[in-house]
């Protein structure tokens, strides 16, 4: 099994609040006491959390059910119950969150120590104490504790890097990673040999860097399920670039550069906003009258560099594009992403998906009020 992964289905339930008591104050010379049932505890809740630390969701793969624990219940002089043990989802940076049912959008997180709260621990119920009045000095009655609440999310990650490579199977990507960052994709001479995105950190001047990612290749018909499909495409979604890069003995470079535009466009209409770089890769193969007259048919609006990164031709003026073209003022921000719903028929479903849910530990029955909690004067909500 790959070490990376990128979707991971998971049971989150929070923990209910604790019942409010029912008990009177007994005490050695205090023949009526009265009530002094205490509140029950607050149940605990379920919060995402980024952590630079992860760069998958491989340590949720088989942790699949998330359960904070309950409140504990209120007891004698007015005693609060404990409250629940909060349960925090420790996720890479770019995680998005979606509803396993529906495939609603939730949220996402972008930044290291960000905290999300996905489902509120219940309020703990009153205890008897809270409703003696002048009318009813000994009501022997007190609240439950609001129910938990439980629901199946996705997580899906979406890799943060400076530029994003795109291109068709074979394209040089790859290569190109493993010549200006220390990452060691797989590099070989078949279509999709790279079946895992890679990061890599390329080195600029004065101690400067950026992140480049290397995607699996698109081919036409991606934005449709077509190769890999749409397993890859969501990684590009975070790139705050798009360098294309197609190989110079390409039957027609401007064709191939318009698929894979359109297939972009086709999976989110919103890549259109992101600056885009062309580099015709392998050009040790031309001299410069070759290069000269592909000059003349190749994509207008765009930076375009020649390189080969086996002679290391180009190399320095494409760092130089990237580097101008990251510090425009149209700079990228991860959290201007506008997350569409899932389409849930386009997800890699696993045999694993539909676990087993847990059960919840019953309660003892005890006579409570009927109580409404939106219109409740005691706690204010």
């Amino acid at each position: 099994m790959s070490n990376f992964v990128d979707y991971v289905k998971i049971y989150i339930r929070s923990g209910k609040g604790g019942r409010g008591s029912s008990h009177f104050r007994r005490e050695k010379y205090i023949p009526k006491g009265g009530p002094d049932g205490g509140n029950g505890g607050k149940g605990g809740s379920v919060y995402l959390r980024g952590n630079r630390h992860y760069w998958t969701l491989l340590h949720l793969k088989f942790q699949r059910h998330i359960i904070a624990t309950s409140g504990g219940g209120g007891s004698a002089k007015r005693s609060t119950g404990k409250d629940g043990e909060d349960r925090y989802i420790e996720v890479p940076c770019g995680t998005v969150v979606y509803d396993a049912d529906t495939g609603e959008y939730i949220c996402d997180v972008t930044r290291d120590g960000q905290e999300t709260l996905l489902l509120p621990g219940g309020r703990g119920g009153l205890g008897n104490w809270n409703f003696k009045t002048s009318t009813n000095q000994a009501p022997r009655y007190s609240q439950p504790g609001e129910p938990a609440q439980e629901r199946k999310v996705i997580l899906q990650l979406k890799l943060l890097a400076d530029v994003g490579l795109v291109g068709f199977p074979n394209a040089g990507k790859s290569t190109l990673l493993s010549v200006v960052s220390a990452a060691k994709p797989k590099i070989a001479n078949y279509p999709f040999t790279t079946l895992e995105p890679n990061l890599g950190i390329v080195s600029y001047r004065d101690n400067r860097s950026f992140v480049m990612a290397d995607i699996p290749g698109i081919i036409e018909g991606a934005s449709e399920g077509k190769g890999l499909g749409l397993r890859f495409l969501r990684h590009i979604e975070r790139n705050s670039l798009l360098l294309f890069m197609i190989p110079a003995d390409a039957d027609d470079i401007k064709k191939e550069y318009e698929i894979l535009h359109n297939e972009l466009v086709k999976y989110n209409p919103a890549l259109l906003t992101k600056g885009r770089v062309l580099a015709i890769t392998k050009s040790d193969m031309l001299d410069d009258e070759l290069i000269e007259a592909l000059s003349e048919d190749l994509p207008e609006g765009i930076p375009i560099v020649f390189i080969s990164s086996i002679t290391g031709k180009g190399i320095t003026e494409l760092k130089d594009v990237l580097w101008k073209e990251l510090n425009t003022e149209t700079f990228h921000e991860p959290e201007q992403i506008v997350h569409k719903d899932l389409d849930l028929n386009t997800l890699p479903l696993e045999d694993d998906d539909d676990f087993d849910i847990p059960e919840e530990e019953d309660e003892p029955e005890e006579e409570y009020d009927e109580f409404d909690w939106e219109d409740n004067p005691e706690t204010g909500m």
